[in-house]
């Protein structure tokens, strides 16, 4: 490499990637862990505030406030976590990326892609959700979309598995 190059690209500059075109997950996600969310723990908090008001005193009912304090601060968390999930097509492979305080990015290369499943529980159905699992052949590469639109993930599905086998043809 003569030294005015780097990474040998004439002048010095190291080649521009172009910015991912980044999708989030759908405003149902949120919906849905939210209403998980309160379903754990409303019953929980009421439930503890009962017993203990019954057996052990007004003052001890205040301990209830616990589970309450997790539903309340554990509202906006599930809006962070749900903001920072986002997915981008490109054109050798699959970004994903999430988390609030720990930032994760899984790149799934196209051509390492071995099976990729849509499914979808009793929940994310009435919920119009579906999640999009991805395959490959070292276990600790296998990736998941959660909370999209089922016909977004029918349609990745469709592209990841065709860019999978015209990738991996020569391999």
């Amino acid at each position: 490499m003569t030294a005015g190059t780097t990474s040998g690209v004439p002048g010095g500059r190291a080649p521009q990637q172009k910015e991912p075109s980044w999708q989030g997950l759908p405003a149902a996600m949120l919906r849905l862990r939210r209403l998980l969310l309160v379903l754990w723990l409303a019953p929980i908090t009421v439930g503890t505030a009962v017993l203990l008001w019954l057996f052990a005193g007004p003052v001890w009912a205040l301990f209830a406030l616990i589970p309450g304090f997790f539903l309340v601060w554990g509202w906006p968390m599930l809006g962070r976590n749900w903001r920072s999930w986002r997915y981008a097509e490109r054109a050798d492979d699959l970004l994903i990326q999430r988390g609030v305080m720990w930032r994760e990015e899984t790149v799934v290369p196209y051509g390492r892609m071995q099976l990729v499943e849509v499914e979808s529980g009793p929940l994310q159905r009435k919920f119009g959700l579906a999640s999009l699992q991805l395959h490959t052949a070292a276990a600790a590469t296998d990736a998941t979309i959660p909370g999209l639109d089922p016909a977004e993930a029918e349609r990745l599905r469709d592209r990841l598995t065709e860019l999978g086998e015209a990738r991996s043809a020569g391999l």
